[in-house]
This record gives C-alpha cells, structure tokens and sequence, in this order.
C-alpha cells in the first residue's frame, strides 16, 4: 500500500472538502490530489531519484510528500537550520535528487553536483491565495502523472534524520508499509467533522509533522501550518482558524498556558474552539500538565509516546485517563499523568534490563516496541537490534501494575552519581512544583568524586528572583539528598531545538565549559 491511497481515498470521497490552509480560501481535496499528480510529473521528468525538502512548513509540504510518493521518490524533509557545512552533507548524500528551499537560502546548496534547487515559491507560484506570488510557474503547468503509483509496501515513503546538532547524521527509513499501517490503526476514514481543524506548529523534518499530515487527509481534518512556534501567534490562529485539535510539545504547550493564564498576565480567553489537544516529543512535567486541566477544563489532552523510527505514537494517555487521575485521590491512579498511558493495541512493548530480560513492573530499564508500524531502520546502516521485529529505543522507562507506561528520558540522559542511576525528569518535576520556577532542565556534569553530579538550569517567573540554596533544599526535601543538585545556573531561557525540545546536549557542554573555567553559576 502506497500513502497516496490515503489522499486518493479523500478526494474520490470528499473532493470539495477543504484540506489544507485557511477557511477563506483554502485547498480542496481535489486541488490537493491534483497538485500532487502535477508534482509528480515534475520529479519525474526531472530524473531524480530523491525529493528533499529543506524549508519551512508550507502547502508546498504535503504537495511534494504526496507528490514524491506518486512519483515513487523517497521524500527526505532536512532540518534547514543545521550549519552550513551540516546541511550540506545531508543533502549531497541524497543525489540525484529536486531539493525544494525557502527564497534567499539557494546559496547553502550552491555547487552540489546532482541537486536540482527550487524554491518553495516557484514550486507553487499559482496558489495565490495561499503564497502570495502572483502568475502561473512551477507545478501547475504540467499535466498531472497518469495514477498509477507504485503499490510495493516495502518501497521507501520517507527518510528523516534523527541526528539533531551533533554526530553522523542518521536517516531512519519509514517505508510505506509502516507508516500506512500507522494511520490505518488510528484514524477512522474521514471521520472527523468538516469544521474540524487541525494547527500544526512542529518542523517538517519532526515525524509528528508528517503524521499530522497523513492523518489529517485521511481523517478528513483541515489542516492549518504554522511554520514556526510563537504562543501568540499560535493562539491567534487557534481562535481566528476556529481550531479544534492541535498537538504541541511541553515546551510549547507551558508557553501557550502563559499567554493564556491571568496569573501569568495572560488574557483568560481561553481556546473556545479547541476540542482535543496531544501532547508529546519530550517528557511532559506534571505540574505542567496539571496547570492545562485546570486552565482548560473542556479540552480533551492525550499524551501521545512515539518515535521517529515508529512512525508516530505507540502509547497513548487518553483524556479519560487525564481526567481520573486529576478527580483521584489514590496516589497511584493520581500518578498517571507523570505516564505515557498504555501501548496502542497494533503494538508490543516492553521493558528490558541490560541482560535483554523482561524486568517486572516499577523496575526501571530500556523500553522495546515492536509492530508493523515500527522500523528502527536506518539507511545505509546494517540491522545492529535485538532481532525478532523489535526495537530497542534507547529511552528509560517502567510499567506500573495496571500497565502504565512512565518514560524518563534517554538512557544517555540518566545521571550516574557514585554509582547511582539519577533520572533527571523526577528533579525536573520536583523544581517545577517551586512557585517561582517556569522552566528548568537537568544534566549531569562530570565531577572528579562522584563520576557526575546534578546540575540544573532554572529560567524564574518574570518578575520573580530563584534562590539557589531555597532550590536546591526544595529538591532534597522532597526527593533526598542524593538528587540535590551541585550546581544551579538561573537563566532567562533554555536552548530549544525548533520542534521545541530543549538542547540538553548543548547545556552540557556550555555548563561543563563554565565548570572548567571556574565561572560561577
């Protein structure tokens, strides 16, 4: 099964539904379809064997992600804002290929023999109401490819890179099969309402971006982009958009409920069209969540766990778990929304000790998943995992007794203190309860004595001043003396990737920098 059968499907039901862009003057099913037919043509007849896409969210993305599946091309969104010389490996390694880019960025792909560049403006000139480029170039003046795509599962659908700012970039392979059987497991075929919309605020090159995409079309949701996250923005296209569903990361979704608290100087508004909210792509604080069922009590929250290399989610927190957690007073029942709720029914997971064993239920180890949806394949890389269709994730993790699936982080991000394994989200959780606390992340650092010692990054509360000893006693009084953190570094903002996760490599080596320079913090 090819994923064009997904808009194939929507358009042969719902031609003149709206399926991308604004209420006013949005694109049709049937515009959608044809476009990606038309783009097609153009890839084929260009002789190429990739389609990247190395530029922000725009229509021209499902355009080109449909259009390279009908052409039979692997479609490889890039992170367009790695360093010149980064970028320019990715892309010289998928040769011969049409590499669509933003206007003004040409230049970053200058030379490359092999790569045919067009910009996303030229690529859909005709689409005045949506690019604002008046004429008809690009696409539109070729005659749509005979539908007659390719029906192999095995045949590859995507590449994306998991390698964010550092190391050898690493293209995981999502072939049509997996990412198919992903959406044919979660979305019932146009089943959302026509005035159902979708805001989709991660980077092309994030696999929620194009699972967003996927379900969207053939869900039947009207899907809004916003190319890059800003919470006013956001919120502002959430209400003139009339927005009823909507996935953020944490960090995202902490700054929205800023703009929207009054405690916060928000405006009390609130998000009156929004039904349905996920959540997910890094480990969603307690309090954080807390804080959104209260701000908005009428919205259903899911918390969606999922992978690159698993074409999306796996385990799902569901709204009726959000809410009899929040109502409970039994700590257990009540600790579920620190979880990722329960591995979807088209999936296995477990949780494995170094050994590979199967660890009991409270007992800390490596999370493994398999399922036709799951890859865990990487191009140009032999298999090197655990055989029998699993993966191992490299994230830590538990099940509780009734099955609850709690994720604490990276593996490489446990902190091992005299021997100790410190997981850094439960000293997240912890400072997050501190009133004066918005945001913080810990690392480990290295320390002659103790192998590594906790460090913690605090941004405060506008207008509030973080003291470190009140800090650091919080976190012992609540956890023990082992987890206090040795240094504490107050800053005004966390680095954060575009989709929202925040750098913790990058705070590792700026705090190890500042350790070794005996700089205070």
């Amino acid at each position: 099964m090819n994923i064009m059968l997904l808009l194939e499907m929507a358009a042969g039901a719902a031609p003149d539904r709206l399926a991308l862009g604004e209420r006013a003057d949005g694109l049709s099913y049937e515009h959608l379809y044809d476009l990606a037919g038309r783009a097609a043509a153009d890839f084929q007849g260009l002789g190429v064997e990739r389609v990247v896409y190395a530029a922000e969210s725009s229509p021209a993305l499902p355009v080109a992600l449909f259009g390279a599946a009908w052409a039979g091309k692997p479609f490889v969104p890039v992170h367009y804002r790695l360093a010149d010389h980064r970028l320019r490996l990715i892309a010289s390694r998928q040769v011969p290929a049409v590499l669509l880019c933003d206007a003004g960025t040409e230049h970053r792909f200058a030379g490359i023999d092999g790569l045919t560049l067009v910009t996303v403006g030229g690529f859909l000139t005709s689409i005045t109401s949506i690019t604002g480029i008046t004429g008809i170039t690009g696409i539109t003046g070729l005659e749509p490819l005979a539908p007659e795509w390719s029906q192999d599962p095995e045949d590859i659908a995507v590449l994306l890179h998991t390698s964010g700012t550092s190391g050898e970039p690493k293209a995981a392979v999502l072939r049509h099969r997996h990412l198919t059987n992903y959406v044919l497991g979660a979305v019932e075929f146009l089943g959302a309402s026509e005035d159902e919309a979708s805001l989709v605020s991660v980077p092309p090159y994030h696999i929620a971006g194009i699972s967003a995409i996927l379900t969207s079309v053939y869900g039947g949701r009207r899907l809004v982009q916003l190319p890059s996250f800003a919470p006013d923005e956001w919120m502002f296209i959430a209400r003139r958009e009339g927005i009823t569903h909507a996935m953020t990361v944490p960090t995202m979704l902490s700054r929205i409920l800023d703009e929207l608290d009054p405690a916060t100087n928000g405006d009390g508004a609130g998000l009156p069209s929004v039904r349905h909210l996920s959540y997910g792509g890094g480990r969603m604080p307690v309090p954080v969540i807390t804080r959104a069922l209260s701000l908005l009590p009428g919205v259903d929250f899911v918390n969606a766990y999922g992978l690159t290399e698993t074409s999306s989610s796996i385990a799902v927190l569901t709204p009726d778990d959000h809410r009899e957690a929040l109502a409970s007073d039994d700590p257990q029942v009540r600790n579920r929304l620190g979880s990722v709720g329960q591995p979807l029914p088209s999936v296995e997971i477990t949780v494995r000790g170094r050994d590979g064993e199967v660890v009991a239920p409270h007992t800390r180890g490596e999370i493994w998943v398999r399922g036709e949806q799951v890859s865990g394949e990487y191009h140009g890389k032999e298999d090197s995992g655990p055989g029998e269709g699993w993966f191992a994730t490299n994230d830590e993790g538990y099940f509780d007794d009734s099955g609850y699936l709690y994720v604490e982080g990276r593996l490489d991000d446990v902190i091992v203190r005299g021997g100790e394994n410190l997981s850094p989200g439960e000293i997240e959780d912890v400072l997050l309860e501190h009133p004066v606390v918005r945001e913080c992340a810990v690392v480990g650092i290295r320390d002659e004595e103790w192998g590594e010692v906790v460090a913690a990054v605090v941004v405060p509360h506008d207008g509030h001043v973080a003291d470190k000893q009140e800090l650091s006693d919080f976190v012992v009084a609540h956890l023990r003396s082992s987890r206090r953190p040795a240094v504490i570094d107050i800053r005004s903002s966390l680095p954060m990737g575009d989709s929202g996760k925040v750098l913790k490599r990058v705070l590792r080596d700026e705090l190890a920098a500042q350790t070794q320079k005996g700089l205070p913090m």
